[in-house]
């Protein structure tokens, strides 16, 4: 037998207000109607949930253990009611490693200001769609351009390629760097969201390559000094480390910052979201 959520709200009315009377009161059905959806939930479980005497409701350590999912169950089906019917008043922005960078705090305040109706959320996941074909977010925050038969995005700014390296490394002494200074080391790259390839450099002066599946990882190793790092600008900004500096690489094309969606069902708050980021890159 499956469970239902009026046998879960049942539960949670007979603890909640200590009596089969009072919970129907509550729910707004008869006394026999509680105690015939108690037993039905109990017979699917197949074990009791409440101990009952002649003056107490108390749950059983089975009933604790119900009552207690029962709780975060209805917790989650009031919020998807909530967001359904009240119109998207979440707007969950996603992204793989740095967000917007020195423009991220900017991003937030900016839109709570302006859009005091629609709570903003920035979800770190470190995908290549930046938590979108997961469902993390409404859209997202990518420097890679996507599948464009799912997806749809918008540049929304540029930013430099900077060299990630060791603060006691040789190349750390000069204000800048070139893509041929990094040819001849080991280049720590993130196959799956980073912006990084060897295909930056002409063939025959291409790096060695390592991977690494996080920002945290790819920091620690790089700190030791065996290997160095390509980034957005962004990455700086969002992780400032100590042992680590960041320097320009001079002669390497910026990276597009887009911002992306899915294509058949875009977010209404889409193009304000464009407008703001594209405002914070360009006056930044």
């Amino acid at each position: 037998m499956d469970v239902e959520l009026r046998q879960l709200r049942c539960l949670v009315a007979i603890v909640d207000e200590g009596t089969f009377t009072d919970a129907a009161i509550a729910l707004g059905v008869s006394q026999a109607a509680v105690s015939r959806t108690l037993a039905s939930l109990e017979r699917a479980l197949g074990t009791r949930l409440l101990r009952r005497t002649s003056r107490e409701v108390a749950p059983t350590p089975a009933g604790l253990r119900v009552l207690a999912h029962a709780r975060r169950v209805l917790a989650e089906v009031a919020e998807l009611v909530r967001e359904a019917t009240t119109g998207h008043a979440v707007l969950r922005v996603g992204y793989a490693w740095s967000a917007l960078g020195r423009h991220t705090l900017a991003f937030q305040r900016g839109w709570a200001e302006a859009h005091p109706g629609t709570e903003l959320h920035l979800v770190r996941v470190n995908s290549a769609t930046a938590g979108l074909a997961e469902g993390a977010g409404e859209l997202a925050v990518v420097r890679r351009p996507l599948d464009e038969s799912r997806f749809d995005s918008a540049i929304v700014g540029l930013e430099r390629r900077l060299c990630a390296m060791a603060s006691d490394d040789p190349l750390a002494r000069r204000r800048s760097v070139r893509l041929a200074d990094i040819g001849g080391r080991t280049l720590l790259v993130d196959r799956r969201t980073g912006t990084t390839t060897t295909d930056l450099w002409p063939a025959g002066s291409r790096p060695a390559t390592r991977d690494t599946q996080d920002v945290d990882e790819w920091l620690t190793e790089i700190s030791t000094g065996r290997c160095v790092g390509m980034t957005a600008e962004s990455t700086a900004h969002q992780y400032p480390r100590p042992g680590i500096v960041y320097r320009p690489v001079r002669d390497a094309e910026p990276i597009a910052v887009r911002l992306a969606w899915w294509r058949d069902e875009p977010h209404p708050a889409v193009q304000q979201a464009i407008e703001l980021l594209t405002t914070l890159y360009r006056t930044g």
